[in-house]
This record gives C-alpha cells, sequence and structure tokens, in this order.
C-alpha cells in the first residue's frame, strides 16, 4: 500500500487538523474531536441552517461543500462510515438559528440512521429538522426501487440549490422544496477502473484485472452492474447518455446541468474528453447544458475512475445553481471569504453517561464479555474480507473496534451492574466506536433490549432469548429488513429459537452456523449487499458471520470455564 500517511488510525483526524489550520477563516470545529465542522458564519439569524455529513475518503465530498451559498455544517465519520448521531447533533445545534435545519446527505444506511437519531434529539429540544437524501446513483437499484438508490456526486448539484435558497433568505419550507426538486431531476452514472485501498486495512475495495472496467461502480467500491474490458471514452459516455437518458428527458428543447467528475485517480484530461462527447451529444439532440461542472467533485480516495451527473432544469434550479458560492474547495462568483469567524464553545460530544442500577450479586453476563470481547479482534479480516465482496469492506474494522468499546464501557461499570446497564452501556459504545450502518443497527438494537430487560436484574435464558429477539425486532424495524432478506436478522432469530429451545452455547452456535449456511445461498435484499443484486447469492452476509463468530467465542468460554451461559 502506498499512501503518504502517518498512522492509519490516525489519518482522518490528522487530515480534518490540517483542513482547520488550512482555513481558518472559512471552517470551524465545533466539537472537541473535530468531527463536527461549521462555516464560520453560521448561525445567521433567518438563515436556514443546512447539515450534512457522511464518511471520510471522498473529498471534497461533504465538508467540501461547507461554505457560504452551501451548507452550513458537517460531521464527519471514518473513511467510508458514518459519522456518530452526537457528531451530527454537534453540527446541528451548532449552525441552528430561528430558521430551523434541512438535513441533507446521501442516501446510505448508517447515515440515515444516524441522521434520523440527531433529527429526533434536535426536534426534542424545538429544533425544526426537514430531511432530504441524495439517491442519484441509478445503477444501484432499479426504477421500482428507486428511493433505495445511493447518493454520489449528483449530491453536489443539489447542495448548490439548496445553499443558494438558504443564503437568500427563504424559509425552511423553500429550501426543502427546492432541495428535493433538484434532487428528484438528478441522475448519475459511473465507471471504476481501478480500486480504492483503506488506510485502516491496507487491502484493495475490490479487484479488477488489467484491461477491465466496471460500470455503475459505487464510491465506496460497491460492485457495479458490468464488468467487461475496457472501452474507449466515446463508448463509456454513450452508456452512461443512453442509461440517463432512460429516466431523463434528454429530448429537443431541455436544459440541462452537466457534472463530469473523477473519482480521485483519473487525470482532468480525461474528464474533458468525456465532457466533449456529452456536449456534442446533447447538442445534436437539441439539448443545452446551462449549467457545467468538469472535475474532482465526489472522490474515493485513489481511485480511477469518472461519473455523469445530468440535472434536469428549469428557470427556478438554474438560476439557483448561478448563484455565487464559496467554499475553501468550491467557488463560484463573489462569494466573501475571511469573515470573523462566529464565537461559539465547542461542544463536547463524547458517549452520554450510562445510569447504572446495581443488582444484588455479581454479573457473570459482564464477566463472560470482558473475556469474549477481545477475542473478536481475529475476526477482523475475515469480516473485512466479506463485507469487501458486498459492501465496503469496512465491517472488520467497526466489529473489532465496537468490541472493545464496549469491553472499556462495561470495565466502568461495577461488577454487579445489572442486565439492562450492561446492555445500555454496550448499545451507546457499540454505535460510537466506528459509526456505520451495521454498528447504529447493532446498537440501536441493544439499547432495545435494554428497554425491555427489567431494572436490578440479571439476564437468565429466557431473559436472552427475549434481548436478543428485541435486537431482531429494532433493526427490522429501522433497517425496513425481514427474515428472508438475508440480513442479520437472519441469525438473530434461530438464535433466539435456540435458546428458547434450551440449547447450551454449543448448540446456539450450530444453530447460527446452520443460518449462516442457508442464507449465503439467497439473493440480498437490503444495505448495500442488496445494490449486488444477483451478484450476492453464494456470498454469506457478513453481519451474520459477526454474530455467528461472537456466539462461537461465547460456546468456546463457556466450555473453558465449564459453565452454562
Amino acid at each position: 500500500m502506498r499512501k503518504i500517511i502517518n498512522d492509519p488510525e490516525t489519518f482522518v483526524d490528522e487530515t480534518l487538523e490540517g483542513i482547520l489550520l488550512a482555513h481558518p477563516d472559512e471552517l470551524r470545529a465545533v466539537t472537541a474531536d473535530r468531527r463536527a465542522l461549521a462555516r464560520t458564519d453560521a448561525p445567521a439569524p433567518g438563515r436556514v441552517g443546512i447539515v450534512t455529513g457522511g464518511g471520510s475518503g471522498h473529498l471534497p465530498f461533504f465538508l467540501g461543500y461547507v461554505g457560504r451559498g452551501l451548507c452550513s455544517a458537517v460531521a464527519v465519520g471514518n473513511v467510508f462510515s458514518s459519522p456518530s448521531a452526537a457528531q451530527i447533533h454537534a453540527a446541528s445545534v451548532a449552525v441552528h438559528s430561528d430558521a430551523g435545519l434541512l438535513y441533507l446527505y446521501g442516501n446510505y444506511g448508517g447515515d440515515v440512521l444516524n441522521f434520523d437519531l440527531a433529527a429526533e434529539r434536535c426536534r426534542a429540544e424545538g429544533i425544526e429538522v426537514r430531511t432530504v437524501l441524495g439517491a442519484d446513483d441509478l445503477q444501484s437499484a432499479p426504477r421500482d426501487r428507486a428511493d433505495t438508490r445511493r447518493g454520489v456526486a449528483g449530491l453536489v448539484l443539489v447542495y448548490k440549490v439548496a445553499g443558494a435558497m438558504a443564503d437568500r433568505g427563504g424559509s425552511l419550507d423553500e429550501v426543502a422544496r427546492v432541495a428535493q426538486k433538484a434532487a428528484d431531476a438528478t441522475r448519475t452514472m459511473g465507471v471504476g477502473l481501478s480500486p480504492t485501498v483503506l488506510p485502516a486495512a491496507g487491502e484493495e475495495t475490490f479487484t479488477l484485472d488489467e484491461g477491465e472496467m466496471e460500470i455503475g461502480v459505487g464510491i465506496h467500491g460497491e460492485r457495479g452492474s458490468h464488468r467487461g474490458p475496457l472501452e474507449s471514452a466515446d463508448a463509456i459516455t454513450d452508456r452512461f447518455l443512453a442509461e440517463l437518458g432512460a429516466e431523463l428527458d434528454l429530448t429537443a428543447g431541455r436544459r440541462v446541468a452537466v457534472l463530469v467528475n473523477g473519482l480521485g485517480a483519473t487525470p482532468l484530461e480525461e474528464l474533458y474528453v468525456i465532457y466533449r462527447r456529452v456536449h456534442r451529444t446533447l447538442a445534436e439532440a437539441g439539448v443545452e447544458i446551462g449549467y457545467r461542472l468538469i472535475g474532482e467533485y465526489v472522490t474515493s480516495l485513489e481511485m480511477a475512475g469518472a461519473s455523469l451527473s445530468i440535472m434536469q432544469l428549469d428557470d427556478e434550479l438554474e438560476e439557483l445553481l448561478r448563484d455565487p458560492a464559496g467554499s475553501p474547495f468550491f467557488r463560484q462568483g463573489s462569494a466573501p471569504v475571511g469573515e470573523t469567524a462566529v464565537a461559539v464553545a465547542v461542544a463536547d460530544e463524547g458517549a452520554a453517561a450510562v445510569e447504572v442500577t446495581r443488582a444484588a450479586s455479581p454479573s457473570a453476563l459482564r464477566a463472560r464479555l470482558l473475556r469474549v470481547l477481545p477475542r473478536m479482534e481475529a475476526h477482523r479480516e475475515e469480516l473485512r474480507t466479506l463485507d469487501a465482496a458486498l459492501g465496503d469492506g469496512d465491517l472488520g474494522v467497526t466489529v473489532a473496534a465496537g468490541s472493545v468499546a464496549i469491553a472499556r464501557a462495561l470495565e466502568q461499570l461495577p461488577d454487579d451492574a445489572d442486565a439492562r446497564s450492561l446492555l445500555r452501556a454496550a448499545g451507546d459504545a457499540f454505535a460510537a466506536a466506528n459509526p456505520s450502518t451495521f454498528a447504529a443497527l447493532v446498537g440501536s438494537g441493544l439499547l432495545a433490549a435494554a428497554e425491555r430487560t427489567p431494572e436490578g436484574t440479571h439476564l437468565d435464558r429466557t431473559g436472552l432469548a427475549a434481548a436478543v429477539r428485541a435486537v431482531a425486532e429494532r433493526i427490522a424495524a429501522q433497517g425496513g429488513a425481514a427474515r428472508g432478506d438475508k440480513t442479520v436478522i437472519d441469525v438473530l432469530h434461530p438464535v433466539a429459537e435456540a435458546l428458547d429451545a434450551g440449547a447450551d452455547a454449543a448448540g446456539v452456535a450450530v444453530a447460527a452456523r446452520e443460518a449462516v449456511a442457508e442464507s449465503t445461498a439467497w439473493q440480498s435484499r437490503r444495505g448495500r449487499a442488496g445494490w449486488q443484486q444477483e451478484r450476492s447469492v453464494g456470498h454469506a452476509d457478513p453481519g451474520s458471520v459477526a454474530v455467528t463468530r461472537f456466539v462461537e467465542e461465547l460456546a468456546l468460554e463457556e466450555s473453558a470455564s465449564g459453565t452454562a451461559s
């Protein structure tokens, strides 16, 4: 792996430190960990605050569009991982005025869950929040499931429209309306020529043979819709326009905005070759390009490739796109920069303290978890490899970091803490350690299990089964999955059923392995794996494998100690 970095674990924080040092007149940190940033002139009375966020590794995406005529604040996650709900909330509070907030971000499971949690917290504090999702990647799902599509480079055009309306003094209704209008009018299609390498993992997110390309590849390395020999720039562009034209009206008399985007390692010259073909083809069809951007606007570390975004224009959208805007990464017109920073306190958005209830005796569960959780590090690479085949390869980091975080949280609790306190601490710690879809879902599930667990008690086998079932039900409710969709739910229910039947830990592990083996032959229907469609058949669901490995470690511990769980 060739990267100009120091420690992979500090890569994101050192990047943010460098950005803040370089642009103190335009950006400020609003949390002690610098994972929430705001423009220096926010908040402003009467101006809607626009909050975005997402994983690192995509500069200038997300934090690059915080500035005048753009977004107000951003929450920054680890590489390809969602920011936490606490970081999003801190960004929200920092730029909230009397006009309300618009959450504007890409349609990724972990981001949706954590932004929704932050919105609930804001609303409880009397802050009005609306949400608009970017879902422009037409190759990530068919038209009848367009609401599940990923948000990619087309979101930059939506930022521009929404930010212009907000800086004009538009109401929250108006800002949300034009943002949704822009999102609905935008589609994107991309091609990947080489993979990206996650700094923490040091492994390629996908593989391509020499001379191959992947049409429809995602910005985290998710598989596309077609893999084959590398074609000419014109042939690739024609593919893009054919697919985009199937969903947009690219006929004579229409006006469009065009964004040709490089994914990180594509020379600018090649992007202009693509634009040349777009311009000529649309001109021949009688379509006029009213606004254009060519360059790197949404990247994926060092991935080679490009994407084409087209927005169907009307007078309102075109006028808003042309308004001035300015951030350290985007300049248009005469947007002012260098204004004095707003003086605000920096929030400490660390994990919330858990109120502990003590039981009448020491917790065997706490002691066992403290022995078992550190062993999950041994499964990091297996889970990374499984997740790289269906997603973005971060599950190994999520599970390993989350397990360590839970262990640290449990160490802070007294040895007689009740099960409710243990579950709450575990849920908070896992969700915050390496925020992602899996982390948010499992963390929320553990909190749901805590809510259903009586205070002052330890978990017996019946209570443990009820807790597992509560986790599954919360994950299903938040993620929209059901049994048979090939998600972690398909292993959690068999685990609960085995516990109900009186199985020991070894028997529960057998039930989990059988569930994984059965579901491997299914097609994934939810999350990033669902974007792979028929390509997911034959691949084990990574989250289900993670649960299985945890149950297996519990079984080994039970066998070694000679006592039942």
